[in-house]
């Protein structure tokens, strides 16, 4: 994903969440609706998401520093999680204790025009919001269905406003079954219930949030198909003649780290080698655009240790799959 991209579709969710917030504490203030109050915290909660996401695409901007030799993409990921946590506690949270109160302390609705014309005026906004997340997103998921694109993008921007915007949409339904069957019935209980609803789906999304960019903060390799074609790119079939193993690691979005052992023949100068190990690392770059950062260490073919097969003790956790030959 661009930040360009991710860019639009935070700044265009900003705006739309702090229109939203705005309109529905003055509905809360005019009807005492727990819902309207559960949503607006909501919204404000989602509106500082946004922000904190804009600060973390600012951060992993800046250059490498001998403490951050790798640079600061992760940053990315670090502000993504927190946005986790605050959907949780400020959003979820919050929302549960006030649909507590509400059913134990019910009351009915004055006023009840306001927070239904408001939560009318938020579904388009946030229809609109939502609009611009998936034409961001269609633009990058190919034929990856939503949930798979959630679960292996790379970049926490566009997942995070994806969810944020659809909860927002399910919450204002759920707002709206609450004032409507509290106006109806005349029973402030059901107010209370849709804001429990409110803060069930706020938590699990916060959840899965949480769950995906733990996984990014911990480390994430390369995608299957940047995989294959980097193993492709690095052979040339004269000095280097295989992938003993290979490990590779997001540094960012934007940035991935590919390190690498090649099997190279026993009769090769080192200045052969050397020049090989260029010609590699630039065939992976043009191969895969993101891979900046590339460590390739030679070793000598072995056709004994070919047949003998990989060594899982070769490497840090394992060898796993390799291609080509083995070496010594």
């Amino acid at each position: 994903m661009s930040a360009q991209g991710g860019t639009k579709a935070i700044v265009a969710a900003l705006g739309a969440n702090m229109a939203i917030a705005v309109a529905k504490f003055v509905a809360f203030a005019f009807s005492g609706s727990s819902s309207m109050l559960a949503e607006g915290v909501h919204s404000v909660a989602d509106s500082g998401n946004q922000a904190l996401l804009l600060v973390g695409g600012k951060k992993a901007k800046k250059a490498a520093s001998e403490e951050h030799p790798f640079g600061y993409g992760r940053e990315r990921y670090v502000y993504g999680f927190l946005v986790a946590i605050v959907l949780f506690t400020i959003g979820g949270v919050f929302a549960l204790y006030e649909g507590y109160e509400k059913i134990k302390d019910p009351h009915e609705l004055d006023n009840w025009y306001w927070p239904v014309g408001v939560l009318l005026f938020a579904v388009v906004a946030e229809g609109f919001s939502f609009r611009t997340a998936v034409a961001e997103s269609n633009e990058l998921r190919g034929r990856q269905s939503w949930k798979q694109f959630v679960r292996t993008a790379k970049a926490p921007e566009l997942p995070v406003v994806l969810l944020e915007d659809f909860g927002a949409l399910v919450g204002l339904v759920l707002a709206l079954c609450g004032v409507g069957l509290t106006v109806a019935t005349g029973d402030g209980v059901w107010d209370g219930i849709g804001t429990l609803c409110i803060g069930a789906l706020l938590v699990l999304i916060a959840l899965v949030l949480a769950a995906e960019t733990k996984s990014l903060l911990l480390g994430e390799a390369a995608g299957p198909e940047q995989v294959a074609r980097i193993r492709e790119a690095a052979v040339d079939g004269a000095t280097v003649t295989g992938v003993i193993h290979m490990r590779t690691l997001h540094l960012g979005p934007e940035e991935l780290l590919v390190a690498a052992k090649i099997a190279v023949r026993h009769d090769d100068t080192a200045a052969d080698v050397a020049r090989a190990i260029d010609a590699a690392e630039t065939r992976i770059r043009a191969a895969v655009p993101i891979a900046r950062v590339i460590y390739l260490e030679p070793d000598v073919y072995s056709e004994a240790a070919a047949a003998a097969g990989p060594d899982p003790a070769a490497t840090p956790g394992g060898a796993g799959p390799t291609s080509g030959p083995a070496g010594v």
